[in-house]
């Protein structure tokens, strides 16, 4: 049994806000709890969806959205029920950091969590089995965060199993409409996972990045998410666009070939930018050595043809940190 309360009656209609109580004793507060913010909008019959926004604490865009739409949708448009989660992980969000200072622990690693674990894995608990187990569909809002930049907004979504989830899941993407979907193998530890186990179909955005929020993106998930919460038919009335905001092109990514990570600890000098597109054995980065100026560079290549949609913030760079991370086009 998860440790973890809701002040919400998620069987409730109508509009309700406040916390999940997560239960954490300690020095300055022997009985106090964690408050993570939740919202159920619900009436009637209809899909469920859980949105999350701050699943990485430090990924603002989908915060600002999941609390926008908070204030914004009205039970009278709803045919189903909205959960909004906009700091999934508050531990992390109220810190403006990727993992819980708490813990260290990163959500979007934790799956299926542990109903009596470390805060991250109780929450990761209570998400699956909780909040996921009564869904049918999970929009998990992210973007690069401090380290790492997307070009523009993207979405991501499993490879789907069979061809009645792909025509399932093509429709939905292409509903929500950012310009970019990227098809990428599962990983058990992420909440798309989670929510495959329990049934739902998955979207996750990665909506620029660098630890700050550009308007654009926003505007530009928003209309993406309300119009395909209208296409499910879970809401109408004017906050409904009429079209999605792009027409959606699909891409591939493989774990491996697709990233370009660094060997050594130095200052990263970008040999391609953001959108390019790169080809197979091209130079992608220099690491520099100032500390040992008679040191040259190490040049890192690609190892694959690609579009370039993603690549590290920072300049400062240690061996291990993902440098660029491209992606192929695929027809759907």
């Amino acid at each position: 049994m998860s440790t973890l309360f809701s002040e919400v009656d998620l069987d409730a209609d109508g509009h309700h806000v406040g916390y999940v109580r997560l239960p954490h004793s300690v020095h300055r507060s022997a009985y106090g709890w964690i408050p993570i913010p939740i919202a159920s909008i619900r009436r009637g019959e209809g899909p469920v969806v859980v949105v999350l926004g701050g699943n990485h604490g430090d990924e603002f865009e989908g915060q600002v959205l999941v609390s926008s739409l908070i204030r914004e949708i009205e039970p009278q448009w709803v045919h189903g029920q909205l959960i909004l989660l906009p700091m999934a992980n508050f531990p992390a969000a109220a810190a403006g950091l990727r993992t819980s200072p708490l813990d260290e622990g990163n959500l979007n690693r934790a799956f299926p969590g542990e109903a009596r674990g470390t805060p991250t894995a109780a929450i990761a608990h209570y998400i699956e089995h909780t909040l996921l187990a009564r869904a049918d569909y999970l929009i998990d809002l992210h973007s690069g965060g401090s380290s790492l930049v997307y070009d523009g907004a993207n979405m991501l979504a499993i490879e789907p199993r069979d061809a009645d989830e792909e025509r399932r899941l093509v429709e939905l993407l292409r509903a929500f409409g950012l310009p970019r979907a990227f098809l990428h193998p599962g990983n058990p530890v992420h909440a798309s996972s989670a929510a495959r186990r329990q049934g739902a179909l998955s979207i996750l955005t990665e909506l620029g990045g660098g630890a700050h929020v550009q308007h654009g993106l926003v505007r530009d998930a928003r209309q993406g998410l309300l119009h395909v919460l209208g296409h499910i038919g879970l809401l109408d009335g004017p906050l409904v666009p009429d079209r999605p905001p792009y027409e959606t092109r699909f891409f591939t990514v493989s774990l491996a070939r697709h990233y370009v990570y660094a060997y050594d600890r130095g200052i990263f000098e970008p040999l391609a930018a953001l959108g390019e597109h790169v080809v197979e054995g091209q130079p992608a980065a220099r690491i520099h050595f100032p500390d040992t100026p008679l040191k040259a560079p190490v040049t890192l290549h690609f190892g694959a043809s690609g579009v370039v949609v993603c690549k590290r913030a920072h300049a400062l760079t240690e061996r291990g940190d993902c440098l660029f991370h491209l992606a192929e086009e695929i027809s759907r």
